[in-house]
Parts: structure tokens; sequence; C-alpha cells
């Protein structure tokens, strides 16, 4: 797989979490895209902590030799006005747009639980049929929006939200356009879910145009259904860590990304509690593993 077509990044997830403010609270932004930089990776998504001014940011980044490659966006299609989410979407689009990006990976947070105290598995959200046709035709209306700028909208499945499983990805790729709403893979997720990872990603690898390389604990995931915690109390307990240092062999992953011909960013993300997982320590080790085991 020639390096020139696909290139690493990093997420600041690790260093200082969106979700839980305690968890990296102190780090501020210069140390967590420094440390990214010294570990050898070339991009990064947004965190809460970066500059709001594209000028700003992008001086940051191009000190340490970096990009933007991609940042979540929230949509609400389930149960708010499209006219809404498409506002707020069209704000995010240029603000990445103007840093660099030219990936937008969406996650529907109508109904989701991933910040709430339920089970994560047993109090998921199911979406309706009415439901399920207000996603599809808006991300198809959002993808089309994000075409505008030269940008891919993608998908990003996560636990605790309607599209976890495989089979709600497959409900839902069925029911958008290729190249107006494409996948955003995320080994970390499937694997938590139950799901096998890379048949998802031989049925859906060529609408795959972003790739989150997340590696998990299974001991921890055992703990999670047994003690039904939700999805934070998972990312405390340390569900999820970077590839080289779970369950997941990357191996076969990187070697199905290759046969396809997948051109883009593979960005390492997992969430952990810094003064636990060293950022910096387990980006080295990342980075390690990914050029062992890709040859990048």
């Amino acid at each position: 797989m020639s390096d020139r077509k696909v290139r690493l990044a990093i997420a600041p997830i690790g260093w200082t979490n969106d979700d839980l403010p305690e968890l990296g609270g102190q780090i501020p932004f210069e140390q967590c895209v420094s440390e990214m930089a010294l570990a050898g990776f070339e991009g990064s998504e947004v965190g809460n902590k970066y500059p709001k001014d594209p000028a700003v940011l992008n001086r940051a980044l191009a000190l340490r030799g970096l990009t933007i490659c991609n940042a979540w966006f929230s949509s609400f299609l389930t149960t708010k006005p499209y006219a809404e989410v498409e506002k707020a979407f069209i704000a995010h689009r240029d603000f990445l747009h103007a840093v660099g990006a030219r990936v937008i990976g969406a996650a529907e947070q109508g109904h989701s639980i991933q910040g709430q105290a339920l089970s994560v598995f047993d109090e998921k959200p199911r979406f309706s049929d009415e439901e399920w046709k207000k996603l599809g035709e808006g991300l198809n209306r959002l993808g089309e929006k994000a075409r505008e700028k030269g940008m891919a909208l993608t998908y990003h499945h996560h636990m605790g939200t309607g599209v976890q499983t495989a089979e709600e990805i497959d409900r839902l790729m069925e029911s958008t356009k290729p190249g107006i709403l494409d996948l955003l893979y995320d080994t970390g997720h499937l694997v938590f879910a139950g799901e096998d990872h890379l048949a998802v990603l031989k049925k859906w690898g060529k609408r795959v145009k972003h790739v989150h390389l997340k590696d998990v604990r299974p001991q921890v995931l055992a703990r999670v259904r047994r003690e039904k915690l939700s999805f934070l109390q998972a990312v405390k307990a340390g569900a999820f860590t970077v590839p080289g240092d779970g369950s997941v062999d990357f191996g076969p992953v990187f070697k199905e990304l290759a046969s396809i011909g997948y051109e883009g960013w593979w960005v390492v993300e997992a969430e952990q509690d810094p003064a636990i997982a060293n950022p910096l320590e387990y980006a080295i080790l990342a980075r390690k593993y990914i050029r062992e085991k890709s040859g990048i």
C-alpha cells in the first residue's frame, strides 16, 4: 500500500476528551498537537480545545507539519427540523474546509444515549421506519451540501446510537446514495457492538472514505455487558485503546483496505484516561504498530 495514498492522523481524544472533560482537562491544545507530530503523525481531527479561528488553527498546525482531516458532526435528523440541522452542518462544513479537511464525519444523535448513564446495549435507540426515512433523506441532502465544497460526507456508526450494529449500517447504506453519503469505518465500535468488523469492511469497502483505527480490551467489554455499563462508563473503564494494545488484529484490515484501493486517512482514535494511559507513549506505540503491520 502506497503511503502517498494513505495518510496517518490521530484524534485528540486520547489527550483531552470532549464528552468527559475531567479526562485530560489540564492538557492544553499546544501539548496535544505537538505530541501528535512528535509521535510521527501528519493529521488530526478536531477537539474542543482547538482554536475556532481557522487562521489561528492553521498557523499552529503548520508549525508542526499537521493538517485537519475530519471532525465529528452531530446530526439530529430524526428529532429536529431539517433546516435547523442543515444550518449547523453548513457552518461546520465551512470551518472544516477552511482548515484543510475534505471529509466530514456525521453521527446521528437523535435519541442517542452515548452521553447518558444508561446501558449502552439494553437502552440503545432503535429508529422507527419514519425516522429511518428522515435519516436517509436528510443525509443525502447534507451530502449534496458537502459536495458543493468538494468534500465527502461519511457516516460514523457509534455505540449508544441508532446506527450501532452491522444490520443498522446495512440499512443506512442501502437507503443512501454512494458518493453522496459514504462510510466512516470504525474497527473499535464494531467490535464493541459484537460485530465482525472485517465482514463489514468487505461488504461496504467501496463506500469507506474515512477510517478510524480503534482497538478494544475484551475483558472490559465483557464487564460492560455483565454490569450493564453506559458508554461513558465503558470509556472510563478502559474499553478502548490504540492499535497494537488490544485484541484487534489490524493486519487483515490493512490488507483489505489495500485490496480495495482505499485512498485517504487512517485515524488512530482511542479515548482513554491520559492520567493512566500517557497519550504520547500510546501514540508512539500505535505509530510503531501501524508501520510494522502495514509498511506505512
